[in-house]
């Protein structure tokens, strides 16, 4: 069976947080672009951020601090360059940002008001992060939706997957090799459709749905890096996954993450004695960078052999806690916590992707046409380990520098005739998806065994082997069946996993979020782990 379904836009954007909704709206008024979103528009990691977006508009404040603080957490692994890029074009960004209608708080409590209360979080040696109360992702999301619904000259396609990227050696094309469009699973319709576009943007975030307990939503699959990889693009820095320190540790909240800005604000790490036990790990306390706190949660939980630890901010004014946290404080009270009166349960979750696609400065990949920006992508900002609230900064300053290529770049592309329909003649309909289900859990949970916090060689070793046993099982299933949502996701985090454990096997040393116990030191001239296809 095939579908002669096809659409055709200048730019395909893959993806729809804050790196391709930035982008898309910035592109509107030089070019058609179509918005694929996995899910509906607004979900995504973006809108669960809770944090708030770096960058310097304290007067006290400048960008050689900001360059440097991200330079200390990324433990000597930053391209100071990319660093000095980011941070350098963060106001700007930003202020874009603003003016799209985001509306962050300010000292007074007026919209109007330039003076924005910028509050601090661990790494950073000045308080120079806007937020909009606890819920920023939330604020930045819904905006740029807003603005992307006045856009004629942007499509968007709700509830599809990206299966494929189509390059144009794939279809017989002369010439240099470049990427032409993509395959798309229409989940509503239930049909494989394509899209020809002379640029095609990956913006789908990380891979953190490889490990049993994240704080990122299901759709974080690492759909892009996958995609990229297998049409031919080097991949960096995939053994570096931030697990966030303070993940609620609830049963009816997996993955409820609790904001870095409170131990920013304040808030103390317990043992279940009720004793701090972050200064015994660093002199910065509960400010020291993630990758810290979360071996040193770690460390506590199987010392004394406990289920979590606890995060207490109760010594503030109940006042000042639900003014700063009112989407948390609420949250925890439908569970039967009261965040103003008693210390909090937590446990580390996989967090951040900061490795990822490699890319330049105006986010372009190794294959011409295809760019990726945001958590998808590794430009060398985050090092060993991401400082926080550089995330969404990262995927505004590169919506930015990507959309500026493209338009340059557009004017000189050919259109491609149409593309190749998907052909389903030798496939059938499933009735094993629960394979797909076995797969999927047994994935998640060697990943978080084996290729956690902190690992050994034998751990590595014995994850790939699984992977491989599993790569044959998803592969023959993916001949042979018809595509569905769940077929796509573990055969893309599966390929995911296997390049995230061989790049840790790569790393002889324990560095930022890589701590192995079979290498323990650090090497002196460390160096960008680098995997091609």
């Amino acid at each position: 069976m095939q579908t002669s379904t096809e659409y055709v836009t200048d730019v395909l954007v893959i993806g729809s947080g804050a790196a391709g909704l930035s982008l898309a709206l910035r592109l509107a008024g030089h070019c058609s672009v179509m918005v694929l979103s996995k899910g509906p528009l607004n979900e995504g990691s973006t809108f669960y951020a809770q944090g708030g977006i770096a960058a310097v508009f304290d007067e006290g404040d400048s960008i050689a601090s900001h360059v440097d603080d991200t330079l200390v957490a990324g433990a000597g692994l930053c391209d100071r360059q990319a660093v000095e890029f980011i941070a350098g074009n963060a106001r700007h960004c930003v202020q874009w940002l603003i003016d799209q209608g985001v509306l962050f708080d300010t000292e007074s409590g007026v919209a109007s008001d330039d003076r924005y209360h910028l509050t601090r979080e661990g790494g950073h040696s000045h308080r120079r992060i806007l937020h909009a109360a606890d819920a920023t992702g939330r604020e930045v999301e819904t905006t740029l939706v807003s603005q992307i619904a006045r856009h004629p000259a942007i499509s968007v396609m709700e509830r599809c997957n990206a299966v494929d990227l189509i390059t144009s050696d794939k279809i017989g094309r002369s010439g240099p090799r470049r990427v032409v469009g993509a395959y798309i699973w229409n989940r509503e319709k239930e049909r494989v459709e394509t899209c020809r576009a002379k640029s095609v943007v990956i913006a789908t975030g990380g891979s953190s749905k490889v490990y049993q307990y994240t704080t990122n939503p299901d759709i974080s699959s690492g759909d892009g890096i996958a995609m990229a990889w297998r049409a031919g693009c080097r991949v960096a820095n995939l053994e570096f996954n931030q697990f966030h320190p303070t993940c609620l540790f609830h049963p009816q909240a997996r993955n409820f993450l609790l904001t870095e800005a409170l131990r920013g604000e304040g808030a103390h790490l317990k043992r279940p004695d009720g004793s701090r036990f972050m200064p015994d790990f660093d002199e910065r306390g509960e400010l020291a960078p993630r990758d810290i706190v979360a071996r040193a949660i770690d460390h506590e939980m199987k010392r004394l052999g406990a289920d979590c630890m606890y995060l207490d901010i109760s010594h503030k004014p109940a006042d000042f806690i639900r003014h700063h946290f009112p989407t948390i404080y609420q949250k925890l009270l439908t569970l039967d916590i009261d965040l103003t009166r008693q210390p909090i349960p937590i446990v580390p979750a996989a967090h951040y992707t900061c490795g990822g696609v490699m890319v330049d400065q105006q986010g372009r990949t190794d294959l011409a046409g295809l760019y990726a920006i945001g958590e998808v992508s590794y430009t060398g900002l985050h090092g060993a380990n991401r400082l926080a609230s550089n995330s969404l900064l990262e995927c505004l300053v590169y919506g930015w520098s990507a959309a500026e290529d493209i338009v340059a770049r557009l004017p000189s592309v050919d259109s491609v005739p149409c593309l190749p329909a998907w052909d389903e003649s030798r496939v059938e309909d499933s009735d094993e998806e629960v394979v797909l289900q076995h797969n999927w859990h047994e994935l998640r949970l060697f990943m978080w065994d084996y290729v956690g916090i902190v690992r050994t060689t034998k751990r590595l070793e014995r994850a790939l082997g699984r992977i491989n046993l599993l790569q044959k099982e998803i592969n023959e299933y993916y001949s042979n069946f018809r595509i569905s949502n769940n077929l796509l996701e573990v055969r893309n985090l599966t390929l995911v996993a296997e390049l995230i454990v061989k790049s840790a096997m790569q790393r002889k040393e324990s560095r930022g979020l890589h701590y192995t116990l079979d290498y323990p030191g650090m090497l002196q001239n460390p160096t960008p782990t680098i995997l091609a296809p």
